[in-house]
Formats: C-alpha cells, sequence, structure tokens
C-alpha cells in the first residue's frame, strides 16, 4: 500500500515536471543556447567575453530550473514531515510491545494516515503548479 502510494505521488510529479518542462523550460533552454550561439559567433570579442556572454545568457534556465527544483523539494518535505508524524503518532499508540493483531491494527492506521499524506498533496499539486508557471512566465517576460 505504501508503495502504491509512492508511485502515485511519482506519477503526479512526473506530470507536473513535464507540463513545466513542456511550456516554460524547454523554450528558456532553446532562448538560452541561441543566445549562447550568437555570443560565439562574434569574432572581435576575446575568450573571457565570449564566456561572461554565454554565462550570461544561462542566468535565466539555470534560476528557472534552481526554482522548479526548490519548490519540489519542498513539497516532498512536507510529504516526508506528514507521513513522519503518521509514524510517530502510531508508534505513541502502540506501545512497548504490542501483539500481532496490534501491530497489524497499527499498521493498517499508519497505511490510512500515510495515504491522507499523499493525498492532500496531490490536490495541492495544481495550486503550486499553477503557481509556478505564473513565477516562470514573470521571470520569461524580464528579457
Amino acid at each position: 500500500m505504501v508503495e502504491q502510494q509512492r508511485q502515485r505521488i511519482e506519477q503526479e510529479m512526473t506530470r507536473m515536471i513535464n507540463e513545466l518542462d513542456l511550456e516554460h523550460l524547454r523554450k528558456m533552454q532553446a532562448d538560452m543556447h541561441r543566445c549562447a550561439a550568437q555570443c560565439c559567433e562574434n569574432r572581435e570579442s576575446s575568450l573571457e567575453r565570449v564566456q561572461k556572454c554565454v554565462e550570461t545568457c544561462s542566468v535565466k534556465i539555470d534560476w528557472a530550473q534552481s526554482y522548479v527544483q526548490r519548490e519540489l523539494e519542498q513539497l516532498q518535505n512536507k510529504l516526508q514531515r506528514c507521513v513522519m508524524d503518521c509514524n510517530d503518532d502510531v508508534r505513541v499508540k502502540m506501545g512497548p510491545s504490542p501483539s500481532d493483531s496490534e501491530v497489524a491494527k497499527f499498521t493498517g492506521i499508519f497505511e490510512n494516515c500515510a495515504k491522507n499524506c499523499v493525498d492532500k498533496q496531490i490536490e495541492f499539486m495544481p495550486a503550486l503548479l499553477k503557481k509556478i508557471k505564473a513565477d516562470l512566465s514573470k521571470s520569461q517576460s524580464h528579457t
């Protein structure tokens, strides 16, 4: 059951990343490469100027990728904290030497709690996706 929840959240995160890539990151990456190519075509510039130009071209995509990664890490951290709370609650309730039937009962309680954590984060993901897209759009318009 826990494996099934892990797969659900991974699938949703993958879907979100793919959508962000197709709608924003890939265009930013292409823009960065076109910009870098223009830097390299300038035969009058020194090696150092060309390198600085290329670095400047990658600032936006570097920021965007780091931003998306930070947002996804925060989502994962929230999920982990929630599941850890479930685990802590069950451990306290279970006591020092539970019987097999108590272990089974508390395993079920834990799994249900963990499922609720996943449900909550998946429910939150469309709003997060909307926020990330808006922030990426703002960054792209500052050219």
